[in-house]
């Protein structure tokens, strides 16, 4: 072959990995944000049985076409405390079993009975979807458009490679060269290197598909670039857990490196078991099960080794578990109090569950905020200042989710394959955040008030008391009522919230005429009555930061 044609195929090489590259990421956000609701619902069920958590990440991973994206998923679940590192575990072997689905349609791609191809057919529908994104009217459907787009990318990708091989497999010296590769070490590193370098085990797989089928490589050569695929896949998970400050989401990834490499190793030495003792190898098995389709029989090879893995594994995966943890042990560096309880910055690669986690971040900084006005209530009514300590806690943390949540939002924001939906939600949740933490700072000037009281050896009278007690009483009511609105979207409940909120305008309108009574009649003194009106109008001010997390009209529920 000229020098010429060489480069040629090599360009073509390089287009067809970047058109396949680029199809796998359009395909991968907008399968996300077409599956997203699916995706929160199919999270919210993780439990302790491992075949659910084995199912949810191979679901995941075939509904985001990335066991790199559901690995990162699954470590910012851990680092938030979500899930615990035994379900972490499950959901990452899933997800191995998942990012096979890439192979086993390229390998139908290459099926061509007959001298009718499919791999142009299925390059069709990149015209297809472009058209049908182009005319449609929904939100749903234009994202359909561009998965349908991004799926006949990948065949027209998958077909420039191919062409590549084709002509490099008439070049003599390099089909040489490549076959005289068979040492089983060298192709796994390979496959692990190439892997790393691209961040994508699909193309590394696919492009060993096409190699085999073009005889460029054995398929005994093919096995081993795809278990090494296998463990340089496993980079994406370790690079974030070890930006992670979390010592579970470490061990996460690295359970993932030693599940890749254990299987690894099973495979070469049964390997080596079976050429000694019967004579054949894997290459043989597969060339039997499946003759005249070796697109087939490798991408058949690599669903097969990861389920295979996956059931002799998971029995075991406690014990798996706990050799993460000698590995990695406990130092005592997650005692901080102010830390994400729910969102992660990993999530982020997974914006439709990064918005979930966020709405219940923000829920447990209504608790946080809540939490500190009856703390503070109780020390108005007891004098007992024993959880002030408790709440200027609850304070540093709420000013902390303040600032880094607002931070961690607004990269989340910029994620394309948003919907427009959770696109709307997040940015309601600017001002729901500084609304909560106004309630807060509210709560604080409570707690000071209590402290002016004690210093100043004085009280409020039982009367007072009990209106207080009343105040109190309504906010929490309102409380609850918002939050039922916030995270179930029961919208018809704000009448309700609205009624709730003019009881406690009118109640403190009420504690303002009681006060001036109470004066004129000497049961009140000036510095008491001051304590006293502050306090009412900081508690009518957190009813109305209250109704404001829900009284907008960009806020749109799930």
């Amino acid at each position: 072959m000229e020098t010429g044609q060489i480069f040629t195929d090599l360009l073509r090489l390089l287009a067809g990995t970047g058109v396949f590259l680029m199809a796998c990421e359009i395909m991968s956000k907008n399968l996300e944000a077409i599956s997203s609701d699916k995706l929160k619902k199919l999270f919210s069920k993780v439990s302790g049985n491992k075949l659910i958590g084995v199912m949810i990440g191979a679901l995941a991973t075939v509904a985001i076409q990335s066991s790199g994206a559901t690995t990162v998923m699954t470590i910012g679940f851990v680092n938030a405390g979500i899930i615990s590192l035994s379900q972490a575990a499950t959901i990452i072997f899933g997800g191995e079993i998942g990012t096979t689905i890439t192979g086993q349609i390229v390998a139908l791609g290459m099926f061509n009975p007959g001298s009718f191809d499919i791999n142009v057919l299925f390059s069709s529908l990149a015209g297809i979807g472009v058209f049908i994104n182009m005319f449609a009217r929904s939100e749903k459907k234009k994202l359909l458009g561009y998965v349908l787009a991004g799926l006949g990318m990948l065949f027209v990708g998958l077909n420039m490679m191919s062409t590549s091989m084709r002509g490099f497999a008439e070049t003599e010296g390099l089909k040489l060269f490549l076959m005289s590769i068979d040492s089983t070490i060298a192709l796994i590193i390979i496959g692990a290197i190439l892997t790393a370098i691209i961040q994508s085990s699909s193309a590394i797989t696919s492009i060993a598909i096409t190699m085999v089928v073009t005889g460029l490589i054995s398929l005994n050569q093919g096995i081993y670039l795809t278990l090494g695929a296998n463990v340089g896949t496993c980079l994406t998970g370790l690079l974030a857990g070890m930006k992670s400050e979390s010592i579970n989401a470490r061990r996460a990834s690295l359970i993932q490196l030693i599940f890749n490499i254990g299987g690894v190793i099973l495979v070469v030495l049964c390997d080596i078991a079976l050429k000694a003792f019967g004579g054949i190898s894997f290459a043989v098995i597969f060339e039997r099960m499946f003759p005249g389709i070796p697109h087939t029989q490798l991408a058949m090879f690599h669903t097969i080794f990861n389920i295979v893995s996956v059931i002799l594994v998971l029995p075991i995966s406690d014990y798996l578990v706990e050799l993460t943890k000698k590995f990695i042990p406990d130092d005592g560096s997650e005692l901080s109090k102010q830390r994400f309880y729910y969102v992660d910055e990993n999530m982020i690669a997974t914006p439709s569950i990064a918005v979930q986690q966020v709405r219940r971040e923000i829920e447990n900084m209504a608790g946080i905020a809540i939490e500190n006005f009856n703390i503070a209530v109780e020390m108005i009514r007891t004098h007992d200042l024993s959880k002030k300590e408790e709440l200027n806690d609850n304070e540093e943390e709420l000013n902390f989710l303040n600032h880094q949540l607002v931070d961690f939002i607004v990269k989340l924001a910029r994620k394309e394959s948003l919907s427009k939906k959770d696109h709307y939600y997040l940015t309601s949740t600017y001002r729901t955040i500084t609304d909560l933490e106004r309630i807060g700072d509210y709560s604080v000037n409570i707690m000071e008030y209590a402290q002016n009281l004690t210093q100043m050896e004085e009280k409020f009278s039982d009367e007072a008391i009990s209106e207080i007690e009343g105040l109190r009483d309504l906010i929490n009511r309102l409380y609850l009522l918002t939050m039922q609105i916030y995270s179930e979207g029961k919208r018809n409940l704000m009448r309700d919230a609205y009624k709730l909120e003019d009881q406690i305008d009118a109640l403190t309108r009420e504690m303002a005429d009681s006060h001036i009574r109470r004066l004129n009649e000497g049961n009140c003194s000036a510095n008491v009555g001051a304590q006293y009106l502050k306090l009412s109008s900081d508690a009518e001010r957190i009813g109305d930061h209250l109704i404001n997390i829900n009284d907008q009209d960009y806020v749109i529920s799930h």
